[in-house]
């Protein structure tokens, strides 16, 4: 599923089949929680913000937002699209363990696009810490799923029970300390089909990816002078232990025009030896520095 990190909740018919029996009025207070926090998103309220959204979240959102060197708290409220309004969505099925909740919900989910949506998956996780807090969304598009489309239209679950991500897990996340408001923005990027590579930049920038090619912004930035980067990794069930890899570091420019710097990099070709476990550095010097920030910056 989707990931969309700053994100959107509903209501009606609940499934069977709970990793704990829901309390009582859970779906309510849920959507309720949702309503507020979508309220103070479109308001661009920040008090009202803070009171709905879960503390690990505001802590992640805070961490990634002056990393990119962009304002806090202000930028919370620059998404990509509005939240999606709640009305004619139907809940599907609620799951509750512990101090986690995930809602699901099917319908045609608005982002704000032109033309009527199709019917698609909303799901929506949430904490409770000192009461409920809106968390995450996940968002399922079911265009490659046309099967599971019409079973949730006729009110079959079967894929949804079958389905780990529409569980809660139990575990409270942890709220990462606050990084440093970065010098220079940075960003790690991997290539690694058929393996699991974790890096971590510096003390605070760790990351995980599997089967992928993405990037991600590196929390605290690169540092002048001296960065550290160490890095494992494994292969996955299904690959051939031949595919090619990539690991970089490139530092983001604020110069209009100019191109990222490949600070670091790790890559063995298709059918290389790739090491298990490695580590290594990146210098941002002068010249370095005087390609990413101009003068008195």
């Amino acid at each position: 599923m989707t990931r969309i990190l700053t994100t959107f909740v509903l209501a009606a018919a609940i499934s069977t089949g709970f990793a704990q029996a829901p309390a009582a009025g859970t779906g309510k207070a849920l959507v309720s929680v949702y309503t507020a926090w979508r309220t103070a998103i479109l308001r661009k309220d920040v008090a009202g913000w803070q009171r709905t959204t879960a503390p690990h979240r505001q802590a992640e959102i805070r961490n990634r937002l002056v990393s990119e060197k962009k304002q806090f708290p202000g930028d919370v409220f620059n998404l990509p699209a509005p939240p999606p309004a709640l009305e004619g969505l139907k809940l599907l099925h609620l799951s509750q363990r512990g101090p986690t909740a995930k809602a699901a919900f099917f319908g045609k989910i608005d982002f704000g696009g032109e033309g009527e949506p199709p019917e698609n998956v909303l799901v929506l996780s949430f904490v409770n810490s000192g009461g409920w807090k809106y968390d995450r969304a996940d968002f399922l598009n079911l265009a490659a799923l046309p099967e599971v489309r019409k079973e949730l239209a006729t009110g079959d679950l079967t894929y949804i029970s079958e389905t780990p991500d529409f569980q809660a897990s139990g575990t409270l996340p942890p709220t990462p300390p606050a990084v440093p408001a970065a010098k220079f923005i940075a960003k790690v990027y991997v290539f690694c089909p058929g393996r699991e590579v974790q890096v971590q930049v510096n003390q605070f920038s760790r990351h995980r990816f599997a089967n992928a090619k993405e990037a991600e912004i590196i929390l605290g930035g690169a540092l002048a002078g001296a960065n550290s980067v160490t890095y494992t990794v494994k292969g996955l069930e299904g690959g051939t232990g031949k595919e090619a890899l990539a690991i970089r570091v490139y530092l983001m420019s604020e110069i209009e025009g100019t191109k990222p710097v490949k600070a670091f990099e790790y890559q063995v070709n298709e059918g290389g030896a790739v090491q298990p476990f490695g580590k290594g550095t990146f210098t941002v010097d002068a010249p370095t520095a005087a390609k990413l920030v101009r003068p008195g910056r």
